[in-house]
């Protein structure tokens, strides 16, 4: 019996209370847990991250503001005149603006140092001496890509949102279709948009993720993986290779604008996350493959 547990049984005997009355223990929490905790914790305070985060939330208020300039006069017509009539839209355009690039990069420095940075400063050794394994210990690392995407994702929203509601008038909002929703399916599609973004920041993730037990150099897998993000974009744009452009993984990437119609375009949202997870799967096994067979700790 460890010290601890003594003390628990010896502390109610001493106070004349019956031992069998004292606040039962509560469970160790998982192993898993604890050290998914630590890299979700180490991620979120590293200052780097916490810089990109603030450039995240930075860029919403930079386009809102700039428009809120360009239409102090005649709004004219297209998206700029709909932002300027509704600041819910400011949300929506923040995006189709960021997750071409801005997104991506911000995923795929945090993607390309999970496993290179921990093997380029040593600590991986020590990691993979744990009695995790190396298949669970790759999965904790892709769940804090998932987790830091999300929060990326709806950091954004957030950030647009409030821009939106302190530059702009704010009411029901006219979709691409012409119909007109509420504000608050307006503010539903908003999270949808958030959430389908980040499914393709994750599957993005994994890419990165893969790179990233390539190498040991952190910088060479988070310069490899945004260039292979703009070689991407830029094959998308090819006439020539458009039998090869619904599989470019960010060809899905704007997807989204499917919320903004009525009804909703959910069969290229749907096609778009059924990609992502190919995506995902692929390179999650490249990864695993990689990981699990390899001396990554040299």
């Amino acid at each position: 019996m460890s010290q601890l547990e003594m003390a628990q049984e010896i502390r109610p005997q001493a106070a004349g209370v019956p031992a069998t009355a004292a606040t039962p223990v509560s469970r160790p929490v998982p192993a898993a847990l604890r050290l998914l905790r630590s890299e979700v914790g180490l991620t979120f305070r590293r200052p780097r991250n916490l810089a990109m985060l603030a450039v995240l939330a930075i860029v919403p208020v930079l386009i809102g503001v700039t428009l809120r300039i360009a239409t102090s006069g005649d709004a004219g017509n297209g998206v700029i005149a709909q932002i300027a009539g509704n600041g819910l839209m400011l949300t929506f355009f923040a995006f189709f603006v960021m997750v071409p690039l801005v997104l991506p990069l911000a995923v795929s420095v945090v993607a390309g140092d999970a496993i290179a940075g921990e093997a380029s400063i040593g600590t991986l050794r020590y990691l993979l001496a744990a009695p995790a394994g190396r298949t669970r210990l790759l999965a904790l690392k892709y769940a804090n890509v998932v987790i830091f995407c999300l929060a990326a994702c709806l950091l954004v929203a957030a950030s647009a949102l409030i821009t939106g509601l302190a530059l702009f008038p704010v009411g029901p909002v006219t979709l691409l279709s012409g119909s007109t929703v509420s504000m608050g399916e307006a503010l539903l599609r908003i999270a949808l948009v958030a959430l389908y973004a980040a499914g393709g920041m994750a599957a993005l993730g994994a890419v990165a993720l893969a790179i990233s037990t390539l190498t040991e150099v952190p910088v060479g897998a988070i310069a490899a993986s945004v260039v292979l993000v703009v070689v991407t974009q830029v094959l998308q744009t090819i006439p020539q290779l458009e039998a090869i452009r619904p599989y470019l993984l960010p060809a899905r990437w704007l997807a989204f604008t499917g919320a903004l119609r009525s009804p909703m375009d959910s069969a290229d949202m749907g096609g778009g996350l059924v990609v992502f997870a190919a995506y995902a799967l692929v390179a999650g096994t490249v990864a695993w493959a990689r990981f699990t067979s390899k001396d990554v700790t040299s």
